[in-house]
């Protein structure tokens, strides 16, 4: 018999989601609680009417953490074709002229 570790993300007695690891569990229980602070946020400003719409918003915002905290530092971020060294232009050898 094997005896498992699971680690179990609750909120509000609901199970979310489980994990092999309690780092990973720590970490989709933080974002999770950024969403809830997201969301509070979102439906004071009074510009979105739907509590749903708002949920699933805080959510992605708080998925896509990096990018947001990075938007809100007004950095760009790199388009992929900069990141790439550009390839240089090769020149045929001029012809010989017979």
């Amino acid at each position: 018999m094997a005896v498992i570790v699971k680690y179990v993300v609750e909120r509000d007695g609901e199970e979310k989601m489980t994990f092999a690891s309690k780092a990973e569990a720590d970490a989709y229980d933080k974002m999770l609680d950024i969403a809830d602070e997201l969301e509070g946020l979102l439906q004071a400003s009074g510009l979105i009417e739907d509590d749903g719409v708002s949920e699933g918003l805080a959510l992605y915002l708080a998925e896509q953490k990096e990018a947001v905290m990075q938007a809100l530092k007004g950095k760009k971020k790199a388009p992929a074709e900069a990141k790439a060294p550009a390839k240089k232009a090769t020149k045929a050898p001029a012809e010989k002229a017979a």
